[in-house]
């Protein structure tokens, strides 16, 4: 990954979400501008890192929503319409836990199938981190304000509630790993 790619994902991102969902972005970016932050303690991985996050809800764009579930509908488009990087695309589909949610959704077989989780557990949990640590308007929060923030959205009761409250335990154990990675690397 280079500075060229992290470029090609700003662009990809705003132009599939920009305009049609315009809160969706502001997220996408603050995501972003948070993996810019984490991405010191990843080293060469930073710009892969930087990519997903920014790109990690591209799947909710209208145009691209297949199975209405989004790391699967955008992987799907990263790698068919982009031919993006195996694991950019693989971040994308696997970000915050996705197995979980699609398990609720009966897609867990063919998310797993077709985009196998990545086996570097700093660069996803550093993924994690960055979505559930910023708000749907792209600001800073905690994990639990992300969290509860998303239940009141949703609901309790309804596909990503009972995903996002299964999660929970994972995205905040996530998240202090990385937190802890971050206190122990100097500035």
């Amino acid at each position: 990954m280079d500075e060229v790619t992290m470029d090609w994902a700003t662009w990809v991102a705003e132009a599939e979400l920009g305009d049609v969902l315009p809160r969706r972005w502001a997220h996408s970016q603050g995501v972003g501008a948070r993996a810019a932050e984490v991405g010191r303690v990843l080293g060469k991985d930073a710009d892969v890192l930087i990519a997903a996050a920014t790109l990690h809800d591209v799947g909710y764009a209208p145009r691209l929503a297949v199975t209405g579930f989004h790391p699967l509908d955008g992987a799907r488009f990263l790698r068919d319409e982009h031919g993006a990087d195996e694991r950019l695309v693989r971040l994308v589909a696997n970000h915050s836990f996705a197995l979980l949610e699609a398990e609720e959704r009966g897609l867990r077989e063919e998310l797993a199938n077709e985009f196998p989780l990545l086996e570097e557990p700093l660069l996803v949990d550093a993924l994690v981190y960055c979505d559930m640590t910023t708000t749907p308007d792209g600001g800073r929060t905690t994990a639990e304000e992300r969290v509860s923030e998303i239940l009141g959205r949703y609901g309790d009761d309804s596909v990503v509630g009972r995903f996002i409250r299964r999660a929970a335990p994972e995205i905040f154990t996530a998240v202090g790993r990385v937190e802890a990675a971050l206190e122990a690397q100097p500035r």
